[in-house]
């Protein structure tokens, strides 16, 4: 039996990240079912990074994590994590009262009327958009290099990454856990359930009922633009109620309908259904239109259900910690999440000023 002192379920962006943050103080092994990292919603993540996307909490721990974007360490990655990009968050008519909501909540965007709105990205319909709100802090990230250099710090650090080792068992005795995976045992004084879609699952296999939480796919593909439409500057769009959002994706563009359809703990595949409704919610909103789909695909995004994260240790079961629920902001918020993690993991106290969000991701507040 391998030893440890924490043992990290899932090398996602999320397993990757806690584990990289606990391994200079800690021997951690990172297991992962599939054969490489990130397969799942990482590989998948629309990758990009929005500071006014999410509710108070998630942009808290987003605002935790832009420095190491913008200004990574010179021994972390020797590749830039974000690229700007700004963000408008469109509205119709009958969504003014969504979009003055969201104005009041984050004072620092900008207000465009449907002029300004259009000089940003010109095939914007006229009849169909009436307003929008530009949030200048965003931008593109890399999220495979992102991945990567978490790994690369966790190896350095001393940690094990152990893949094709699906988790079948975890036991707790006296006070150590025994974690058995298809790849053999691993004997620790903690674990990290940072499993993704699976998280309840895992939960399941150390005799605790679930929490809730709920996988959802999301869709997304590229389209061909007109050959004399240059899109490289757009920013991302975003719908006032997240029907669906498109920005540019190395000449084409990204679209998705921003579905939230529940699904099992799979690995997901884009439907029909999805993209037709996508192709239809983009050619009301704009000028474009679509002849051919590319590339499609659909991850997993997975919510509690209040929609915030679930990080903290299981009253029911010693040593058992949650690292779930992440949604869609599990790669924009990774650096700051991951260290806040690490500290309650190791049994550190945040700082006071954060105590109100320990309790706001605290997994007893589903017990």
């Amino acid at each position: 039996m391998h030893t440890a002192d924490v043992v990290v379920i899932g090398a996602g962006i999320a397993g990757a990240s806690v584990a990289a943050r606990l391994a200079p103080a800690a021997k951690v092994i990172l297991v992962e079912r599939e054969d490489a990292p990130g397969y799942h919603s990482t590989g998948r993540s629309a990758a990009f990074f929005a500071p006014a996307y999410g509710n108070e909490v998630v942009r808290r721990f987003t605002a935790k994590s832009e420095s190491l974007y913008r200004s990574p360490p010179d021994d972390f990655t020797d590749v830039r994590f974000l690229n700007p990009r700004d963000v408008i968050f469109l509205g119709r008519a009958d969504q003014a009262a969504t979009l003055a909501a969201q104005e009041e909540e984050v004072s620092d965007l900008e207000r465009l009327d449907v002029d300004g709105v259009i000089r940003l990205v010109p095939v914007i319909s006229r009849t169909y958009a009436d307003a929008g709100l530009l949030d200048a802090g965003g931008g593109d990230l890399d999220v495979d290099a992102i991945l990567q250099a978490f790994l690369r710090a966790f190896r350095r650090a001393g940690g094990e990454l152990v893949t094709n080792a699906e988790v079948l068992g975890l036991e707790r005795s006296g006070d150590r856990w025994t974690v058995r995976t298809s790849s053999g045992e691993i004997g620790a004084g903690a674990v990290v359930n940072a499993s993704g879609a699976w998280a309840d699952e895992t939960a399941g296999l150390a005799g605790l009922e679930a929490l809730g939480l709920v996988p959802k796919r999301r869709t997304a593909f590229l389209i061909d633009l007109p050959a004399d439409v240059d899109s490289r500057d757009w920013p991302l769009v975003v719908d006032a109620d997240e029907e669906f959002y498109f920005k540019p994706d190395a000449g084409r563009l990204l679209v998705s309908p921003a579905d939230e359809t529940p699904s099992a703990p799979v690995d997901a595949r884009p439907e029909e259904i999805d993209l037709a409704i996508a192709v239809d919610r983009l050619t009301r909103a704009t000028t474009l239109e679509v002849a051919r789909i590319h590339q499609p695909w659909a991850g997993l995004r997975t919510f509690a259900p209040d929609k915030t994260f679930v990080v903290g240790f299981d009253p029911r079961a010693e040593g058992f910690f949650w690292l779930a629920g992440q949604g869609g902001y599990g790669v924009q918020t990774a650096p700051g999440l991951s260290a806040f993690a690490a500290e309650l993991v190791l049994g550190n106290t945040p700082d006071s000023v954060d105590a109100d969000l320990v309790q706001a991701i605290d997994p007893a507040r589903f017990i």
